[in-house]
């Protein structure tokens, strides 16, 4: 065969031109081609026939083929020389007859199959360090959400095993699949024949690439992978700047390859992204049905001509499990992992995954762990967490390690099929000469890793991602920035001073004026200071968002084992040290000359307001699953918020943002979740969720008059991108919330936080809109994470954790019953004779509640399915059959109707009334029944329907000459009628309650519910007022329901008879005196808790006995009731019992004496 240089002197390689400045060049030993070379592939009228070798016989492959050295001012012949080697030996040789160049130093290729271990007699491998760690007794799941090892501990795991930990099974027939690649390779004809062979034994032997791909490929793409990784060499040389770019991908219905050019410890933004295409495409939307697996390695050897690339290849397998669906709690890794994973991974890969899987399935988020490798400076980080609780967790770890100098060799991701992912990423420091004083050593910088891996879990993709990957911001930088752009979205004042003039005129403690100024303030919101804008503003000042952050670290940050935490101070604390801090003034001072105007100062300005803000956060804490900040509301412009918020928390991740907001410090409210439909509608949901959220807690604290708990309320919206992540971003919020409410417990885990707020705080929670079936998960979490008020801590419960719901005992209804039955008192009428309309039909809890109940000749019931009409009255058997089966009025049994009675279902078209009227849109017909004219009903009890059903705009058509034309309405459904058409109903002469005064009995069977819990032990509590596992229920449980009946039932009554009174007296319309009234409670309240009344115990004890039930002080005993109860939730009873009963039995206006008269 001819030498490349007689090739390149006398002829030329088709479709392969190289420069070439070598004159008398040594070529290699003469070797012999593997196969039959044909003429075809050379230019035959340049090279002699004679010249090839075509009877050559096949040579045996070697094992320890090297890659070239730079191609950088090396001729063209010394490079077809060094890239065709056919052994290391012959390789020295070769370079050491060549006067010009320096012999090559070879760099070996890893192994990648398990080393040879001895085996005990039994012939089981053991681990004792491992072992030491599975079974030491004292490492037991903790009861904290996540787990991370802790930094600097005296024992270290090391694991004494090379290699990556799995071993692919061998692929017997590898040989004979080389020799057809190599053959389509040359039928190709783009790779010159004499080189088919090393570039097919450098692929498949130096890149890293285990059996399992060429088991898995067909021949024709192996081919092509081959081919293009060719091409890309070639194409180097026609690039200016002489780099080798290597980029391929080839995605199939199970598997996924990509190889691409990487330069270790470096972050390309521009490139490829494959990393980023993985998480979205195959990663992110794990379940257990639908997973895929993913294994990459990096070359050992650098790429010719460029010393800091290698080749980094990424393979996806789509999962196939033995067991696809075990349940979520199992953990043994037979019976949940995946097959390829159980047939490669080693004994010791194995025993640390399962180790890990023991963990993570008892937590909210992930388990990160660390393993030293025996012998190297590698190390195993292993982490593991929920499907889908992490979106592109993969790509971003890459950014973080990178930022601390560190680069992997090689990174798995397993999937199992109860629903949980682990990774394994193999790390080591960068190269000498790629690294520079500027990164720590890897034994400092991986326990950084290790915590900022949390605070990665909890917003993996950032809004400032790419300051971070190109090193720029820190990790911790720019999730504070993060974190303070959502901050400025919702509190950027926008109003202007025009709403601040208007505010002025009107009374804010009007309702209707209040109602009109909520309006006006959502018209004036206009997008001056769009999300999209924020963000453009803050992307221009990285070095003022690193100067605020470092503000803010000061203040928050806790070095928690003092000058020698972990084994050095950590770098987030050397950083404090050696960087300046600058105060509010002199940030002030700073953002005023770095601002290029003054909506760049107004957004940077909102730094140092959250910054001032932020009393308590979980942000340094070791572990974490969403990032949450206690704020003190006074930030709060008065003009836009006139009732003070008394706690404020923000919690943000990257499936949601949400907020938890009080009147005071013992509050109670419900936890809802908001979905959005398109892009749109989250925008506007965006724009109005602390508003929405305000005003909520606002009618809760009206609506608790009579209990010791003020209002509060929880908002969390879902992402536009996560809107089935509904029960993902209630765990995270309520874990997070729980960070700030629990002292530490676990070093190295939940570690103390910096508390400026300095008192205890107790949350109350209890189910609302798409939280219902998730209130149980949050109250075992609490028991679980040690809470000592996990009893109460959420409401709406099932009974078998002590729960009273609701529906099943009818306390929402109870409360609006006894006002309309009130209205039959008063007015001495027959309820077997009034004509009624009810919206929310028997399939609802207050709608079913209100059947049963009830006795009145019903005439109408809408409710989602449509409209049941009979003017001589419903069959109540009916009706009581299907509000017991909870089910719409479309199974209403219509042979039962009168002969003028009707049924228009939403979906009827073109349907004619037996009055003759037609019917073209059964929904608008539904949606708008309740406004009909005539006199059809005497009471109207809206048990459900949209808020602001009707309004101004449309009541109207409830007033005939300026009557009403329904007497009586007792708002059920919140929000159902608006106050300015309350006040209109009622000038024309309607009897109206309100639906903070009506619907109360919910609220207070959840603060008994709660008081039950706080005043009995963890034992009595569970022998008392859990309902056992086969249904029975304890004679305490039965009997204390009964008894929270009838105290919905008094309170009801003495309100109703308070704005009956008042309502004679002075005129006020009712709506109005049901907002006064609650006004004055409150306020009374809170003055009297303020007062030395508490500390009179003959006083004090008095009140308390006649406040609590009577079951609880016969069982438990007021004194143990008083040490058991948290002293200012026995404050709270005493402030709002005495404070109620004292307004509603002298009206809201007393004289300032009139109350120490009592």
């Amino acid at each position: 065969m001819p030498c490349p240089a007689d090739i390149a002197g006398g002829g030329d390689v088709d479709r392969f031109q190289l420069f070439d400045e070598a004159n008398n060049v040594n070529c290699a030993p003469k070797t012999t081609n593997r196969h039959h070379l044909t003429a075809s592939k050379l230019s035959t009228h340049h090279v002699p026939l004679q010249g090839l070798d075509i009877n050559a016989s096949a040579q045996p492959l070697t094992s320890n083929v090297a890659f070239w050295p730079s191609l950088k001012a090396i001729p063209l012949a010394s490079y077809y020389k060094l890239h065709r080697v056919p052994s290391l030996t012959a390789m020295t040789e070769a370079d050491s007859s060549d006067g010009d160049m320096e012999p090559i130093q070879l760099p070996r290729r890893e192994s990648t199959t398990e080393p040879q271990q001895r085996l005990p007699t039994n012939g089981v491998i053991h681990n004792k360090l491992l072992e030491h760690v599975v079974r030491t007794p004292d490492r037991q799941p903790s009861p904290q959400p996540t787990h991370l090892s802790v930094p600097g501990s005296s024992q270290h795991k090391v694991l004494h095993e090379e290699g990556s930990g799995y071993v692919a099974p061998k692929f017997e027939g590898k040989e004979l699949q080389m020799d057809q690649v190599m053959d389509q390779l040359e039928e190709k004809g783009f790779i010159p024949p004499e080189f088919v062979e090393s570039e097919t034994n450098w692929f498949y032997n130096e890149l890293g690439i285990d059996d399992l791909y060429f088991q898995t490929e067909s021949i024709p793409a192996i081919v092509n992978h081959i081919l293009s990784l060719y091409a890309g060499k070639v194409a180097a040389y026609a690039r200016d700047d002489g780099r080798l770019e290597i980029r391929l991908d080839k995605e199939a219905a199970d598997h996924a390859v990509y190889i691409d050019t990487s330069k270790p410890g470096v972050s390309v933004i521009d490139g490829p992204r494959y990393e980023q295409r993985i998480d979205e495409k195959y990663i992110n939307n794990s379940t257990s049905s639908n997973s895929y697996r993913v294994e990459t390695f990096r070359s050992g050897s650098h790429l010719p001509g460029e010393k800091d690339q290698q080749l980094r290849c990424y393979f996806v397998y789509k999962c196939h499990f033995g067991n696809p669906n075990p349940g979520s709690e199992e953990t043994n890794l037979d019976i949940i992992g995946e097959k390829r994973f159980l047939q490669k991974a080693t004994v010791n890969t194995k025993a640390i995954y399962q180790e890990v899987m023991n963990k993570v399935v008892g937590r909210t988020g992930p388990v990160i762990e660390m393993f030293e490798m025996e012998a190297s400076r590698e190390k195993r980080l292993v982490i593991a967490y929920r499907q889908g609780s992490a979106m592109g967790m993969f790509s971003a770890l890459s950014d973080l390690y990178h930022y601390y100098g560190c680069t992997s060799s090689r990174k798995y991701v397993e999937q199992f099929s109860n629903g949980i992912t682990i990774m394994s990423i193999y790390l080591r420091p960068l190269p000498q000469i790629a690294s520079n004083a500027k990164f720590p050593p890897i034994e400092a910088s991986i326990h950084q890793i290790m915590k900022e891996v949390s605070l990665l879990y909890c917003i993996p993709q950032n809004k400032f991602q790419s300051h971070f990957a190109s090193g720029r911001l820190s990790l911790q930088e720019t999730i504070y920035a993060h974190c303070v752009w959502v901050f400025v979205g919702h509190f950027l004042n926008r109003l202007g001073s025009e709403y601040a003039s208007l505010a002025s005129i009107l009374d804010p403690n009007n309702s209707v004026h209040a109602e009109m100024l909520s309006k006006i303030k959502r018209r004036l919101r206009t997008e001056t200071f769009t999300s999209d804008y924020i963000l453009e503003i803050i992307n221009k000042y990285p070095d003022l968002v690193r100067s605020l952050y470092l503000a803010f670290a000061n203040s928050h940050y806790v070095q928690t084992r003092g000058e020698q935490d972990d084994f050095i101070p950590t770098l987030s604390y050397l950083r404090l040290k050696v960087d300046v801090v600058l105060d509010d003034t002199q940030l002030k001072s700073l953002i005023s000359k770095t601002a290029m105007n003054e909506h760049d100062e107004m957004v940077m300005t909102a730094f140092r307001v959250f910054n001032a803000g932020v009393l308590k956060t979980n942000f340094y804490t070791p572990t974490k699953v969403a990032l949450s900040f206690r704020l003190n509301p006074n930030f709060l412009p008065k003009v836009e918020y006139p009732q003070p918020l008394y706690g404020m928390f923000l919690v943000i991740s990257s499936e949601f943002r949400g907020f938890h907001l009080r009147f005071r410090d013992i509050a109670r409210g419900g936890i809802r979740i908001v979905k959005s439909r398109n892009r749109e509608a989250y925008s506007i949901n965006a724009r109005s969720l602390f508003d929405e959220n305000y005003n909520l807690a606002n009618t809760q604290q009206r609506k608790n008059k009579d209990i010791p708990e003020g209002g509060s309320k929880g908002v969390i919206l879902l992402d536009v991108n996560h809107q089935d992540k509904a029960k993902v971003a209630f765990e995270k919020y309520i874990d997070s919330i729980m960070d700030l409410l629990l002292p530490p417990t676990s070093p190295g885990i939940k570690d103390p936080i910096v508390d400026l707020h300095g008192q205890e705080e107790i949350l109350f929670m209890g189910p609302d809109e798409n939280t219902a079936d998730l209130v149980n998960w949050a109250t075992e979490h609490a028991r679980a994470r040690g809470a000592p008020w996990w009893k109460s801590f959420f409401t709406g419960k099932t009974p078998k954790l002590g729960g009273i719901p609701h529906d099943v005992y009818g306390m929402t209804t109870l409360s609006v019953r006894e006002y309309v039955l009130g209205i039959y008192r008063k007015l001495n009428l027959q309820p077997e004779t009034v004509r009624k309309l009810q919206t929310g039909g028997p399939d609802g809890d207050l709608g079913s509640n209100e059947i049963l109940l009830g006795n009145e000749k019903y005439t109408a019931i809408v409710d989602g399915a449509g409209v049941l009409v009979d003017p001589h009255g419903l069959n109540r058997e009916e009706l009581v059959r299907l509000a017991k089966k909870r089910a719409m009025i479309s199974e209403f049994d219509i042979t039962k109707l009168s002969p003028d009675g009707y049924r228009v279902l939403i979906e009827d078209t073109g349907l004619t009334l037996p009055s003759g009227e037609t019917i073209n849109n059964g929904m608008i017909f539904r949606n708008t029944f309740h406004l009909r004219g005539g006199k059809q009903f005497d009471v109207f009890v809206p048990c459900g329907g949209r808020p602001e059903s009707v309004d101004l705009s449309t009541v109207n058509k409830l007033i005939v000459d300026g009557k009403t034309t329904i007497p009586y309405i007792v708002e059920g459904a919140n929000l159902f009628i608006t106050q300015d058409a309350k006040l209109r109903l009622e000038k024309a002469g309607c009897i109206l309650y309100k639906d903070a005064s009506a619907n109360k009995g919910g609220v207070t069977s959840s603060s008994l519910e709660v008081l039950a819990s706080l005043a009995f032990d963890d034992q009595g509590f569970i022998e008392n007022m859990c309902v056992r596992e086969d249904g029975t229920v304890p004679p305490f449980y039965d009997a204390y329901v009964k008894e929270v009946q009838e105290t919905i039932k008094r309170n009801a009554r003495l309100e109703f008879e308070a704005i009956w009174r008042e309502h004679s007296q002075t005129g006020v319309p009712r709506s109005t005196l049901s907002d006064t009234l609650s006004v004055a409670i409150t306020n009374l309240d809170e003055e009297l808790q303020k007062q030395d009344l508490w500390k009179n115990t003959e006083l004090r004890d008095s009140v308390l006995e006649d406040a609590l039930p009577k079951l609880l002080l016969e069982k438990i005993g007021l004194n143990l009731i008083i040490e058991r109860v948290p002293d200012n939730y026995l404050r709270a009873i005493f402030g709002s019992y005495l404070a109620s009963r004292f307004v509603y039995e002298h009206g809201s206006s007393p004289s300032q004496f009139a109350f120490f008269d009592l």
